[in-house]
């Protein structure tokens, strides 16, 4: 029962990638979905999350308007497109679930989330 970020790569800056979670052994559609990030010497950060239905979507600051997350249940999977790349963008990405299945005040709290899988690198060149 793990997740699986895939889609990370090398860009420029003014970049898009598209990321994607996908599960396996396990449905997400029950399950808030947080998209965080961990850049080298930093902690783990909050950037995005999504709720069970799709209907509540939260941004940190440093990427709202920039960043849009989204799923599809019937794919099992959960999206993050990413544009306008910064440099500080930079980062090992990870998603995780939530099984409250809402996205809170709270959302950014790394520790709401479980089932962590291996992250995805996203460099961005300056």
């Amino acid at each position: 029962v793990q997740l699986q970020a895939s889609g990370g790569g090398l860009v420029q800056a003014g970049g898009s990638l598209r990321l994607s979670c996908a599960a396996s052994g396990f449905t997400l559609e029950a399950y808030a979905i947080g998209w965080f990030r961990q850049a080298p010497g930093k902690e783990r950060e909050g950037v995005s999350c999504v709720s069970f239905s799709g209907d509540r979507l939260l941004y940190s600051d440093s990427v709202k308007g920039r960043f849009t997350i989204s799923r599809d249940n019937a794919k099992n999977t959960v999206y993050l497109q990413m544009n306008s790349l910064k440099f500080e963008d930079t980062a090992v990405y990870y998603c995780g679930t939530d099984l409250r299945g809402r996205c809170t005040n709270l959302w950014w709290h790394r520790s709401r989330y479980e089932n962590w899988g291996q992250g995805t690198q996203v460099t961005v060149s300056s």
